[in-house]
């Protein structure tokens, strides 16, 4: 049996896509969620993920021995270990499309990553109609998901990026949930995608978790105060 270590699942987005992933593949895995009590050296949730990992971050999946760290290499592991899940495409080529997309998520829109922090359980169209129009890297990072999503569902036919559910619709789980929570602008198409990623059965569950936590943390909410 593996363990994940996870965040909070209302805000934590890198916890969000190994989760996904594995309850999507019907990967069999313990859960185990770290709060985000505090970042700094010393906090709770550093000691305890500090203890497993050199970076104190989480996810961290746990097999046995084997300590993987960093969303993409459990992803890799992962399709590795059970290669008859098909989490990566079956084509050479899409492979290594869902590869670069992927890749492009773990390193860029860092405009969107760093605006529109994901927050499952808060409705903030006010401030995404705000942030469009007073930070440009918001708006060129909705732009290139746009295209992104609109080439490949037009290639691939959908429902999914690639067809069938893959690392890429794990990946960009998230990014759905930020867009619905900021009531970004997208075309129908695209509209539609994020209500199909939104219902597959994993990302209800984690939605329903993030739902009910209940647990406001201060540091992770750049947009409201505690009620």
């Amino acid at each position: 049996m593996q363990t994940l270590y996870i965040g909070n699942k209302n805000y934590s987005s890198w916890s969000m896509r190994p989760w996904v992933l594995m309850t999507e593949a019907g990967i069999p895995f313990e859960e185990v969620m770290v709060r985000f009590d505090a970042f700094e050296p010393g906090s709770e949730f550093k000691r305890v993920v500090g203890a497993l990992n050199p970076v104190a971050k989480v996810p961290v999946l746990l097999a046995g021995d084997l300590v993987v760290w960093d969303t993409l290499a459990i992803a890799e592991y992962l399709a590795e270990t059970f290669p008859d899940k098909a989490l990566w495409p079956t084509a050479v080529a899409d492979r290594a499309r869902a590869r670069s997309i992927c890749a492009e998520m773990h390193s860029g829109f860092g405009g969107l990553r760093g605006h529109c922090a994901m927050n499952i359980e808060a409705s903030l169209p006010e401030v995404g109609a705000r942030l469009l129009r007073e930070q440009p890297a918001v708006q060129a990072d909705l732009d290139r998901i746009v295209q992104m999503w609109s080439e490949l569902l037009a290639q691939h036919g959908g429902p999914m990026l690639f067809g069938q559910f893959t690392i890429a619709d794990a990946y960009f789980a998230p990014v759905c949930s930020r867009i619905t929570t900021y009531a970004l602008p997208v075309p129908p198409p695209i509209a539609d995608y994020i209500a199909r990623v939104q219902a597959l059965p994993s990302v209800r569950a984690w939605t329903e978790a993030a739902l009910a936590e209940h647990d406001f943390v201060p540091f992770d909410e750049p947009y409201r105060t505690a009620r």
